[in-house]
């Protein structure tokens, strides 16, 4: 399989991101976005799916934080697509159910080349920390549309705007460490189509 590794670079009028993501890592993690509830759940992604993982943005946030937000799930989602090549030998879908106290998630996803999201997922309040909650869900539609795989998430309940979102990007690390794994008895693409490119 190699190296499955990827370095993706942005820069636009409103950000300036550069992002390295090595697939097959430990869980070690470099984040600085200026917005620190992101780099926390950035965090829980890496350790979780043992993903090593750089990333350095800058953006507008005199703004808001929007733009930094979108452009560092469009580079998470780059760099996973591109590390994967044409995805032979991979399992291809994963799921987890993860708790954290009081709130349950669930995330499944399909690295079948179709970016698609389903998201049931209330936030109680407006932001956690820095971070606005509704952007929660726009970070997760960006990275599977760049990263084109389905993804299907769901919070089934909970107290806390922070363990809610910490559950979910906890078990959407364990459901890509466990798509991404390589299947020994699978030499080619797990498709019937004989592609996962487009």
């Amino acid at each position: 399989m190699g190296e499955r590794q990827a370095a993706i670079e942005r820069r636009t009028r409103e950000t300036d991101v550069h992002l390295r993501l090595h697939v097959d890592g430990t869980g070690q993690y470099e984040i600085a976005t200026g917005i620190g509830f992101l780099d926390h759940m950035l965090a829980h992604l890496a350790v979780h799916g043992l993903f090593d993982l750089t990333v350095q943005a800058s953006g507008d946030l005199e703004v808001d934080e929007h733009h930094t937000v979108e452009d560092v799930a469009l580079c998470l989602g780059r760099a996973l697509d591109k590390a994967l090549g044409d995805r032979s030998g991979i399992a291809r879908t994963g799921h987890a159910l993860v708790p954290m106290d009081e709130a349950l998630a669930l995330v499944v996803v399909d690295l079948g080349g179709r970016p698609y999201t389903v998201i049931r997922a209330d936030f109680a309040t407006a932001r956690v920390g820095a971070l606005g909650t509704s952007l929660i869900q726009h970070f997760l539609e960006t990275l599977a549309t760049h990263g084109r795989f389905n993804l299907h998430a769901r919070v089934f309940y909970g107290r806390d705007d922070h363990h809610k979102a910490e559950a979910l990007l906890k078990a959407l690390g364990q459901a890509l460490r466990a798509a991404v794994a390589p299947d020994p008895r699978r030499r080619d693409v797990p498709s019937t189509k004989g592609t996962l490119t487009v």
